[in-house]
């Protein structure tokens, strides 16, 4: 049997989704659970990788099993043993076929950027003091919309080499001293969204031009971009299956 989980995590504590020797993970965290609830080892497959520090307000997870489970008191236990960071919201029954990574046909992004220095927001948001070019930035994110190579995005090689990915929705969104962007895609390669947000933020403090943003893109290449920015602003917001 299949079951899908739900959940949300503030990805502070913990060494991103994927579990690893020797170090706090989401997955790593959700899997020892699991296995001492139910008494039996449970291998949990999430529906993308996220990096240290990166939090996830609708995440998606699926794992499989013989035995028969009482969602409501399941989702009770392990509420209860988890950490305060980690918050499962639902389990449920899945098709046999459902793969919480490999039958999603949407991922959204948002990446939080605060501007009057906050305690509050250290490590949910980052602090960019400069005035920001809003109407630039959102000129370059235009560039973004479609289906093409991102490589000048990517860090690393990504599997089988594809850097195409399928952008639907590229904006910034500015609310008094605090500013969001947002992207939507078919697939996401490792570090693209960090990689666009620093790359913007250059064209939002004047470094560069919307066409040099575009030249950016087409040359295929990490090293005309611009930096990655830190982990703690981005969240994974919502996921969508077919």
């Amino acid at each position: 049997m299949k079951y899908k989980v739900i959940l949300s995590y503030n990805g502070s504590p913990f060494c991103g989704w994927q579990k690893q020797p020797n170090a706090k993970t989401i997955q790593g965290e959700i899997e020892l659970a699991l296995n001492t609830l139910l008494q039996t080892k449970i291998d949990l497959v999430g529906c993308g990788r996220t990096d240290t520090g990166v939090h996830a307000k609708n995440y998606c997870a699926h794992f499989d099993t013989e035995i028969s489970i009482n969602s409501s008191d399941l989702v009770y236990k392990l509420n209860k043993i988890l950490a305060a960071e980690i918050a499962i919201h639902s389990i449920d029954r899945a098709p046999e076929d459902f793969h919480s990574r490999f039958n999603a046909i949407s991922r959204t992004y948002h990446y939080k950027i605060h501007q009057q220095k906050d305690a509050f927001l250290v490590n949910y948001s980052w602090l960019i003091p400069q005035e920001l070019d809003i109407v630039k930035m959102n000129e370059a994110c235009k560039l973004l919309i479609g289906t093409m190579e991102f490589g000048s995005f990517c860090k690393g090689e990504p599997p089988n080499k594809n850097y195409k990915c399928t952008v639907t929705q590229a904006k910034w969104i500015k609310s008094d001293s605090n500013i969001q962007f947002q992207i939507t895609a078919n697939r996401f390669l490792r570090n693209m969204v960090r990689a666009i947000v620093g790359t913007c933020l250059e064209v939002g403090t004047g470094k560069l031009t919307v066409y040099e943003f575009q030249k950016i893109i087409d040359s295929n290449s990490r090293n005309e971009a611009g930096i990655s920015v830190p982990a703690h602003g981005l969240y994974l917001v919502d996921i969508k299956y077919s």
